[in-house]
């Protein structure tokens, strides 16, 4: 990186006056004969070589060195490397491993890997001719120092040695913290070792090899030598004699320090010692002490002591801050004062010193000691905060003005403590009782006696009671914080806002003393309803009672008790009212399963909802239906216990219209219900699948109840209690149970056909047989209940049926190939079936083109058999199947169908045919029929109205019987269309938005509603569906025609309008800040008001929209604030401009605090305006002279900041703009200019830039060139 600087003239000219005397004299000679002649001119100008002095240039010398000789140079730093290597040698007489044949391998080997790992230099070995060691080592400076000591320790014999040097000297051999002792170890490659303090030894001990032993005796003998030549003295002077050494500030000791060379130690005044130190050369430490002996004696012989008393509050005047007013004394005096220590009684104070200066020091002693006063203020303690101010404002005031005074509050004293100088304590004073004369005038206190318990009640919740008693009668409220357990309340303020306030105290607390406390038990399930979503039901309760406080426990305490205390008539009132509550949540907390076949659930939810909607609206219930997925058939009613029957009997109803249901009784011990429902309910599940699928209730456990309830079709429930009876009695007489395994899939088999098999080995041997169901984990367990004999016979039974089937046979049977493909479509489904029903039999059919009517069956002989009787009662079937055709127009179809094709599924299930819709005929497909009746240039044959389309028929598959109830099925589906007389200026409300009326009614109703186009302006509207639906969805229609044709005459209501004027300058204060005024009258009078347009032509017209009365009030209320800013005034003032920021504060939150606490408007002048100092006020007259005072004081009070401000900028140095005056006021700059500059000479002129020869490219051959001014040129 490079930087470049542009020096001018001037610059270069001021830049000379750090010159030295004679040459800033010469300068300014030049300077002042700038104008005289162009020749001198010319010689004050610098030459271009001192301007600019030349690089160093580069001479050879005679070892082909070069040595810089320009005023540039300057000695280099050399760098040295952080690498170094020494060479150790230790001779084979030292060595401590000899053995020559194992050099490199043996230990001395290890050990010098080992020096490698611990220091990390490198060693390399060699051994000399006369089998000395040669050790090189290489690293840094500190690993070859640790690396040599290393080497001399474990590779060289050691030999030891002593030398005695004084005790004494052993520390300075030790050095600080054993620094110097490491480093001489290290330097000499021995071990030290030192005897401790408490040995009387001073022999130093050595150990390493002869050289170093050597150089270590050296090196601690030159340390001993050097501690013989110095000295320490200790001389005892008197303590009081000890200022008269020192001097004040440690003068005279520094300058006899300095002339002697000594060091001299003199404890500090707070250090009880007589004793003086003196260290150094023995010469220059005898100099010192008896330089010190000669003050001590001259002080001793001449001075005199003066005892005078000052109070003892008054020492630390005189001792000032740090001992710095007894230096000044003796500094200006010579005399010593001594001061009784704080701990003692006297206030005696000594003045020493030579008897003319005593007086002296005598009168400076005094004036210090009566410079400073202590007075106090009489001011009640309660008083003190409000003296003190907020924040300390009130005390910062006096403080700044009087710094020097200290003021102090004690805590439960009447007093004001005041410390300082003496006319500043006076003036500090008269302030100080002004301010207490004057609060005690206008203020007052009292104190009352409240119970603890009740005070944070009186404070309430987040303080709001105390803090609306506070504002209320602007009095401060001290309540004792609990831990103090205090009953006193101390009220301050305002004589008649402190009795107020203490009267509405007083009434709370003997409010609260005949308050109570009642306690609720509410089950915990009803607290989080009574609460209700976030606190809202609670806060009604609240809002009703606001007198009473209602504590709810902590949810995780599971406590029942509901707390509530206030007044007894509030709380009476406010436990029945909750009472009442809980009693209605039990009531609606009521809870009935309804048991409804799966197959019916869809109906009861209706299409879109409507059905279950409609029942939980009319009943005022919660009715919960199970998911799809999900196996349970059980809806569960939720409500109170009429309205949940109610329910109960609705959705029963659609059930028993859907399907031919009964429900039944039967009267069975309820000591027998537990072995009747079995283990998680296997009996009772296995009796309600084999009657095909009926519901059967048993009361709840530990009831009592006898009934049993069987609900389903009739034959099913007949079935269903014969079998519960009849296995009620068994269990009465005599049960048993046996057990045994079959496979899973043989289970099918064994039950067989609607359970023909497993039913005729129940009645033939009267024993109950159970299989497992899906859920069971043992799927081979079946399970036998009767009596012993009954059970026997069915378990021998089921086991031949068992064996059997474990029989494997091969059977084959004709079937003719036209009906193979009906076994083995759809992935072989029917095939899938069969084997499914009769034990996994196995159907094989021949291969497709073999003609072959062959099919083969292979499994256990009674599956065989069975199967086979299946396939040639489907094929008798499929022989008698016959096709017929229902016509129903196209139009109809997708309604037939329904949605996912749900109706048209039903009927194939029902009637067990298969039906088939045609294409979908598409009119653009069709062909333009010619005028002379040929299309494509044939003729068309003229078309009967009779024959039905191709589009139009639905193809029919079964036994005759069944194709034709399904038709009829169908035919019943076909949706009829009526016509309802609507209004056409309802259509587009009864259609809604983007369709959401029209389709709710729809989905509601299960219809299709067809509203005419709007150029048609017709009235009629279709509507299309089933005849059973037709009938609502015409009710539904004209109910909702009733309630648009309410709310049309309600629209009428609302549009009436009134229209008001009022001045334009109003607007803004209607509409308020952010338009809250406007807002609030809206919501208030549920009304529109609209404002003109800025282009309106009637600037004052205001129109109010709504209901006719609101609309009036509306008016009244918006006339009633123009009324109001009528009566207001506005003035103008003048503010200097200066603090109207100030004024005005960060944001705005200066004049908002002044327009709030006023109640005016304030208007500033923007930038630009004619007058920037005036400033508009607006208001009422009397609150608007109030805010224009505070405004005048605010003003005066920051104009004086301003102009301080200012003034202190007076003395700051100038700003850049200044700079800029002053260099227009010299002139014109000429730049720098320099004489003898290259290229003003003949000989060379400027460098050309475009020169390859002076700026060469990189790579290019250089020519040699004459030398140059600009130096010789370096590549």
């Amino acid at each position: 990186m490079s930087s470049v600087a542009v020096l001018t003239q001037e610059i270069f000219n001021e830049h000379r006056i750090g010159l030295l005397p004679e040459q800033s004299g010469a300068a300014a000679a030049t300077g002042a004969a700038t104008g005289a002649a162009g020749g001198e001119e010319e010689d004050a100008l610098p030459t271009y070589k001192d301007a600019f002095p030349p690089l160093p240039e580069k001479a050879a010398t005679p070892e082909g060195t070069q040595e810089s000789t320009s005023a540039w140079a300057a000695k280099m730093r050399s760098l040295k490397s952080s690498v170094i290597t020494q060479v150790f040698h230790v001779p084979l007489e030292e060595r401590k491993y000899k053995d020559i044949n194992q050099f490199g391998d043996g230990d001395q080997g290890k050990v010098c890997v080992d020096i490698m790992h611990k220091t990390g230099a490198h060693l390399e070995l060699s051994l000399a001719k006369d089998q000395g060691l040669s050790i090189m080592v290489s690293g840094k400076m500190d690993a070859v120092m640790k690396a040599r000591k290393e080497i001399v320790s474990r590779l060289q014999t050691q030999a030891s040695a002593t030398v005695g040097i004084p005790k004494e000297h052993h520390r300075f051999v030790i050095g600080k913290n054993g620094e110097k002792l490491q480093e001489l170890e290290l330097k000499t490659a021995t071990k030290i070792q030192i005897p401790r303090p408490d040995d009387p030894s001073n022999q130093i001990k050595i150990s390493g090899t002869k050289e170093g032993l050597e150089k270590a005796k050296h090196e601690i003998m030159l340390i001993s030598d050097e501690q013989d030549k110095r000295a320490v003295e200790r001389v005892n002077i008197d303590k009081v004699y000890h200022p008269f050494i020192t001097g004040a500030y440690n003068k005279l000791v520094g300058e006899l320090m300095q002339e002697t060379g000594a060091r001299i130690n003199v404890p500090p005044p707070s250090v009880n010692k007589t004793e003086i130190v003196i260290t150094g050369e023995k010469e220059q430490v005898a100099l010192a002490v008896a330089m010190i002996k000669k003050i001590y004696e001259d002080k001793k012989k001449n001075a005199t002591t003066i005892a005078v008393e000052v109070k003892k509050s008054q020492h630390k005047y005189v001792i000032g801050p740090k001992g710095n007013t007894l230096l000044e004394i003796l500094d200006r005096t010579g005399v010593s004062v001594e001061i009784p220590p704080s701990d003692s009684s006297s206030e005696t104070v000594i003045l020493r010193g030579e008897p003319d200066r005593l007086g002296q020091a005598l009168t400076e002693v005094y004036a210090k000691a009566n410079s400073y006063t202590v007075s106090s203020v009489t001011a009640p303690s309660w008083l003190h905060r409000f003296i003190i101010g907020k924040k300390g404002q009130n005390l910062a005031k006096i403080t700044q003005q009087m710094p020097k005074v200290h003021i102090e509050f004690t805590e439960g004293e009447d007093k004001i403590t005041l410390e300082g100088p003496t006319k500043d304590v006076q003036m500090v004073q008269s302030q100080i009782e002004a301010i207490v004369a004057d609060l005690i005038s206008r203020m007052d206190y009292t104190e009352i006696s409240v119970d603890p318990k009740f005070h944070r009640h009186l404070i309430g919740k987040a303080g709001a009671n105390i803090n609306r008693i506070k504002e209320q009668h602007k009095v401060t409220v001290r309540i004792p914080p609990d831990h103090e357990k205090s009953t006193l309340i101390r009220i301050e303020g305002d004589p008649q806002g402190v009795q107020e306030a203490k009267k509405e105290l007083l009434e709370l607390a003997s409010r609260m003393e005949n308050e109570r406390t009642k306690d609720l038990i509410i089950e915990q399930r009803f607290h989080r309803a009574i609460i209700g979503q976030k606190g809202e039901k609670i806060k009604e309760v609240r809002d009703k009672f606001p007198e009473v406080i209602i504590n709810f426990p902590d949810p995780a305490q599971k406590s029942d008790i509901v707390q509530l205390r206030g007044p007894r008539t509030e709380v009476e009132k406010c436990s029945k009212f909750m009472q009442k509550m809980v009693a209605e949540m039990m009531e609606n907390s009521f809870s009935v399963s309804v048991p409804i076949f799966k197959q019916f659930h869809r109906n009861i939810i209706g299409k879109g909802g409507s059905n279950i909607k409609k029942i939980r609206e009319e009943t005022n219930t919660k009715i919960d239906l199970p998911a799809e997925n999900s196996n349970s058939e059980m809806i569960i009613i939720t409500g109170k216990k009429a309205n949940c029957e109610a329910a109960r009997v609705r959705i029963l109803a659609i059930q028993k219209e859907l399907a031919n249901i009964t429900e039944l009784e039967l009267s069975i011990p309820s000591k027998l219900h537990n072995s009747l429902i079995g283990s998680k309910g296997r009996f009772v599940r296995s009796i309600m699948e084999e009657c095909g699928g009926v519901h059967i209730h048993f009361p709840s456990e530990g009831s009592g109840i006898d009934k049993v309830t069987i609900r389903g079709p009739v034959e099913e429930v007949e079935k269903a209690k014969q079998q519960l009876l009849a296995l009620a009695e068994e269990k009465q007489t005599k049960s048993h149970t046996a057990e045994l395994r079959a496979k899973p899939e043989y289970h099918k088999f064994l039950i067989g056909k609607g359970g023909g098999n497993i039913r005729k080995v129940r009645d033939s041997t009267g024993a109950r047989i159970i299989f497992p169901t899906a859920e069971d984990k043992d799927q081979e367990l079946i399970t036998v209940i009767g009596t012993e004999e009954a059970v026997r016979d069915a378990q021998r039974e089921l086991e031949e049926l068992i064996k059997s089937l474990d029989n494997v046979i091969e059977d084959t049977l004709s079937v003719d190939p036209k009906h193979h493909r009906y076994f083995v479509s759809r992935r072989g489904q029917v095939l899938r079936d069969l084997a499914d029903e009769y034990g996994g039999v196995m159907v094989s059919f021949p291969r497709t083109g073999t003609q072959s009517d062959k099919v083969t069956l292979k499994g256990a002989k009674e599956c065989v058999e069975a199967a086979k009787k299946r396939m040639l009662e489907i094929v008798e079937d499929l022989d008698a199947q016959v096709t017929i055709e229902c016509t129903i127009a196209q139009r109809f179809h997708r309604s037939i169908m329904g949605p996912k094709g749900s109706r048209i599924q039903q009927i194939t299930r029902d009637h067990n045919v298969h039906i088939k819709f045609p294409d979908r005929e598409d009119p653009q497909a069709l062909e333009v029929v010619q005028e002379n009746g040929e299309a494509n240039g044939e003729i068309k044959e003229p078309v009967d109205p009779n024959v039905p389309k191709k589009c139009d028929v639905i193809v029919i598959s079964g036994r005759k019987e069944r194709c034709e109830a399904a038709a009829e099925a169908l035919k019943a589906l076909v949706p009829v269309t009526i016509e309802v007389e609507v209004p056409f200026e309802l259509h587009r409300y009864i259609i809604g938005q983007k369709g959401s009326g029209i389709r709710k009614m729809m989905d509601e109703f299960e219809v299709n509603i067809q509203v005419p186009a709007p150029e048609q302006q017709s009235d009629k509207i279709a509507i299309t569906g089933l005849a059973n639906h037709l009938d609502r969805a015409k009710e539904g229609l004209l109910e909702r025609v009733k309630e648009l044709q309410v709310e049309q005459e309600d629209r009428a209501l609302r549009s009436f309008k009134l229209t008001i004027t009022v001045d334009p300058k109003y607007h803004p204060k209607i509409i308020g800040r952010k338009g809250a005024i406007i807002t609030n009258i809206r919501t208030e009078h549920d009304v529109n008001i609209q404002f003109p347009e800025k282009n309106d032509e009637n600037q004052d017209q205001i129109t109010i929209t709504g209901y006719e009365h609101k609309a009036i009030a509306a008016g009244e209320a918006i006339q009633a604030i123009v009324e109001e800013l009528e009566e207001m005034i506005s003035q103008n003032i003048t503010l200097d401009s200066r603090v109207h920021a100030r004024i005005i504060g960060a944001r705005g939150k200066g004049i908002r605090r002044i327009m709030d606490e006023f109640k005016v408007d304030l208007r500033f002048p923007q930038s630009g305006a004619a007058d920037p100092n005036e400033v508009t006020v607006t208001g009422r007259p009397e609150l608007v002279d109030e805010a224009i005072d505070h405004l005048l004081n605010l003003e005066e009070e920051y104009l004086a900041d301003v102009v301080e401000n200012e003034s202190k900028m007076a003395y700051m140095r100038p700003s850049a703009g200044n700079h800029v005056a002053a260099d227009e006021h010299r002139g014109p700059s000429k730049g720098f200019v320099v004489r003898e500059a290259p290229w003003t000479t003949d000989v060379e002129k400027a460098p050309d830039m475009s020169s390859s020869e002076d700026f060469p490219s990189f790579g290019a051959p250089v020519s040699s060139a004459k030398a140059s001014p600009w130096g010789p040129k370096r590549f």
